[in-house]
């Protein structure tokens, strides 16, 4: 069973066949794989996961939507048919003084952890009793980077941060002590693993110099981690972009693997953690939207090759699969995983 092997997978206990996830906004493909229209019918995503035979979901969810200023960057078109084009661009944050001074446990206000627990609890025993076949998680996405850019935007927070290295830390404190309250609340719910999102680089790598990483944001991860650990639960780190550089510094915070992009090197992840952390990842989602299948073949049997020996390896594309990979090179990709999990 799918939820057997994931959960083995997940304790680094060698499964029968190799596990698998993805991040999937592909329509036509689940429409071709299920026969149902997700755009008119929502349990088509689901039936998607049960036929491909994932063995965990990736998920987060922070809670009701922060009530105060947030900043839209706008969105190009990307999802089929533009329904996720947005050209409302706003930032309430007018001079980067505006963010050294911000406040956001004032402006966002932290939540009642017992009364937030609630709220984890009754979405996860919706969503876990709904899928039954695979391990569904808890999450939190805007963990210490990802809440400025969520808050600031790019601009602002770029512009900002390096004005005052100091004062902007006393920023991220008030993001992490929201974090914090959340990730306390998830540890009191029945989850048996937690994914902690932060795209805290970019495709060529850190933001910023990589001693600021190690004084404002790695402590942080460490400290809500531990109550996550304290708390039983299996803690997975994830981000975006090229992550190599810090692979020892999130293991050592305490991560207890890794979700990550083929810009993140995984041959260096596997050559030193493949027996002791769990590594999802990282198919290159180019070879499968601009590839021939033989391209797509050897991305997959690279991917086999590192990965087939490590007991918490999953398959998974990185970054996910969008709308405009074409089908065919789509439907391949899942029939050579297939293939190759023995």
């Amino acid at each position: 069973m799918s939820y057997e092997r994931g959960w083995a997978a997940l304790n680094l206990k060698m499964p029968d066949t190799i596990p698998h996830t993805e991040y999937c906004s592909h329509p036509g493909l689940v429409r071709h794989i299920t026969g149902i229209d997700p755009n008119v019918d929502g349990s088509a995503w689901r039936k998607f996961m049960e036929i491909t035979d994932y063995d965990i979901l990736w998920y987060s969810n922070d809670g009701p939507e922060w009530k105060g200023r947030l900043t839209n960057m706008g969105h190009a078109v990307f999802a089929e048919g533009g329904t996720d084009y947005n050209s409302d661009i706003q930032c309430p944050f007018k001079t980067p003084e505006d963010v050294l001074d911000f406040d956001p446990v004032k402006e966002y206000g932290v939540p009642d952890i017992d009364e937030r627990a609630k709220f984890f609890t009754d979405i996860w025993k919706a969503e876990q009793g709904a899928s039954p076949f695979l391990v569904c998680p808890g999450g939190y996405y805007r963990t210490v980077v990802s809440a400025c850019i969520a808050a600031f935007g790019w601009e602002m927070f770029l512009s900002a941060a390096p004005l005052d290295y100091e004062k902007f830390g006393r920023v991220l404190d008030g993001f992490a002590e929201i974090t914090m309250a959340n990730v306390k609340a998830w540890a009191k719910t029945d989850i048996k693993f937690f994914i902690q999102h932060d795209d805290m680089v970019w495709t060529e790598g850190a933001i910023f110099h990589p001693e600021w990483y190690r004084k404002y944001v790695f402590p942080k991860y460490k400290k809500f981690w531990k109550v996550l650990k304290d708390a039983g639960k299996i803690v997975l780190f994830c981000s975006d972009g090229n992550f190599t550089e810090f692979v020892d510094d999130i293991a050592g915070a305490g991560a207890d693997g890794f979700i990550f992009e083929p810009l993140t090197d995984l041959k260096y992840i596997v050559e030193k953690y493949g027996k002791t952390k769990v590594i999802v990842g990282n198919i290159d989602t180019r070879a499968l939207t601009f590839g021939t299948k033989e391209a797509v073949k050897a991305e997959v049997e690279r991917c086999y090759d590192l990965g087939r020996k490590c007991p918490g390896y999953f398959f998974a594309v990185g970054n996910h699969i969008p709308h405009n990979i074409p089908l065919e090179n789509a439907l391949y990709y899942l029939e050579l995983i297939r293939d190759r999990r023995r």
